[in-house]
């Protein structure tokens, strides 16, 4: 995913959850989440992949609790599978969806560890080392590869606290 919503391609959806986002980083916690809420009973289970991705990976960032977190992190890496690159590239003509996949896993990695659920962490944590050559050489990835590292280590150590560079709430 990139760092902040790319800029839309006359798609009011995307640019919907960009405005929950940027809502949520000023720190309208409770408007993002209604807003997005709002969004995924318009979008549904079977609508556009794309946006079932994006508008549950940047919710799941709205909960401070794992257990949440989870079920919307769950849901964004089942939405990426059914994404095309023609349907990312309709929308940012730079991104791939491969490019999702790490910030995806480390989620999930994130997630199962506060659970204390090490092996699903680590599953996950693997994964997203496997799927991180895919991100971009810059500060968005460059993000995303040292939030790996972390949470890879927090892993090793059990510890199942919540990591301060985390996005959410609690940042």
């Amino acid at each position: 995913m990139t760092a902040t919503p790319a800029a839309p391609a006359a798609d009011p959806t995307m640019e919907a959850i960009g405005h929950a986002v940027v809502r949520a980083r000023t720190g309208d916690i409770a408007s993002a989440r209604r807003e997005l809420l709002g969004l995924w009973s318009g979008i549904g289970v079977t609508g556009d992949p794309l946006h079932r991705c994006s508008l549950a990976h940047y919710l799941a960032d709205l909960y401070e609790d794992p257990a949440q977190a989870l079920a919307w992190d769950i849901r964004a890496l089942d939405a990426a599978d059914a994404v095309t690159d023609l349907r990312v590239r309709e929308h940012h003509a730079g991104l791939r969806i491969a490019g999702f996949y790490p910030s995806l896993h480390l989620n999930l990695a994130d997630d199962y560890r506060r659970l204390g659920s090490f092996e699903a962490a680590t599953a996950h944590i693997d994964a997203a080392r496997e799927h991180a050559p895919s991100l971009p050489q810059d500060p968005y990835g460059d993000l995303i590869r040292g939030a790996i590292q972390e949470v890879g280590e927090s892993i090793d150590r059990r510890d199942r606290s919540p990591r301060a560079s985390a996005p959410g709430p609690g940042a």
